[in-house]
């Protein structure tokens, strides 16, 4: 047998694979190291992306720990499981990490003894692709679902909603300041011709908006805020965090890195109200202790050089919380 061929094999297998599916996995050292990794616990990966936050929690555990990992992308799926088939260990889940507590139940699992990481908002293979209709810099068909098999597409919001709720989405999900204005435009173009494209989606939100200066492109809060509408992201996190709770044993970490302001809210007082005590009004026996301590008060940001090296990286920010009195 020639080790050195079978090496190299596996080298440009790898070569191909990254070129196929490029993806930096943000933060992945630290997001990895607050789980306290440990061989025999049980870990999930609530978004499998490219792998590299799975890859780096199965050489701290193998070959007895277990790490089961979610992704709805089934481009994620297919790359990462090519990447990761030598991990006996490892269970890819191709579903929505909002059935984590389903699935578990099923495979009759009662607790995650190790810990949680989730990866939230779209990866870079899904931003850059052409194909997918998340990118303002590029002209596709108007798609932005995570699930590639969804319902609800990009397209469906931008032709379907109705003015009022077109204006709430964009200015929830995308603070978007010119919300009415762009909201109207839309209207008012889909009246004589369906919008199809990211490009020509593009050219209504610059036809409704005035020029100022902003190092932020015109289109970026929009496209946000329908990316976040077609895959329901803050409501999933917001249930998905709920249901995780009741799951970690004792000590068991969560690890959240986040990417806007939204989803970084949502985290924060939902570690902020479980690692509080709670007395209620009406009764000496509505008495709730803490049931998260948390690690880091404030958020950890990535390095200058991550930064560097991947630019989007900068918006990111890092929380961890330990479960305790279960």
């Amino acid at each position: 047998m020639n080790f050195n061929a079978d090496k190299e094999k596996d080298k440009q297998r790898e070569t191909v694979l990254e070129e196929v599916y490029k993806h930096y996995p943000v933060m992945a050292k630290e997001a990895t190291d607050a789980l306290e990794c440990t061989s025999s616990k049980l870990y999930i990966d609530a978004t499998l992306g490219g792998g590299g936050y799975s890859e780096l929690i199965l050489q701290k555990i193998s070959p007895d720990g277990k790490l089961i990992s979610f992704d709805v992308d089934i481009d994620a799926i297919n790359y990462s499981k090519e990447k990761l088939k030598d991990y006996k260990n490892l269970t890819i889940v191709h579903d929505s990490y909002t059935n984590i507590k389903k699935y578990l139940e099923k495979n009759n699992i009662h607790e995650i003894t190790g810990g949680v990481v989730f990866d939230l908002g779209a990866s870079t293979p899904q931003l850059t692709s052409k194909k997918r209709g998340f990118s303002f810099l590029s002209d596709s068909k108007l798609d932005m679902r995570f699930n590639q098999f969804g319902d609800l597409s990009a397209y469906d919001v931008v032709n379907d909603y109705k003015e009022a709720e077109l204006v709430r989405i964009f200015s929830e999900y995308g603070e978007e300041r010119f919300s009415k204005r762009i909201a109207k435009k839309i209207v008012e173009t889909r009246k004589t011709k369906k919008i199809e494209t990211t490009k020509e989606l593009v050219n209504i939100i610059f036809e409704a908006t005035p020029r100022i200066k902003s190092k932020i492109h015109p289109a970026t809060r929009v496209f946000q805020a329908i990316r976040i509408e077609v895959n329901h992201e803050l409501d999933n996190i917001k249930n998905t965090l709920n249901d995780v709770l009741t799951l970690l044993s004792n000590n068991a970490i969560l690890s959240i890195v986040t990417f806007h302001s939204l989803e970084d809210r949502i985290v924060k007082q939902f570690f902020k109200y479980y690692s509080k005590e709670w007395t209620g009004e009406k009764s000496n026996f509505d008495y709730n202790p803490p049931l998260l301590e948390l690690v880091n008060k404030k958020p950890i940001l990535a390095c200058e050089s991550e930064v560097r090296e991947n630019p989007p990286s900068r918006s990111a920010k890092l929380r961890i919380a330990k479960r305790i009195n279960k």
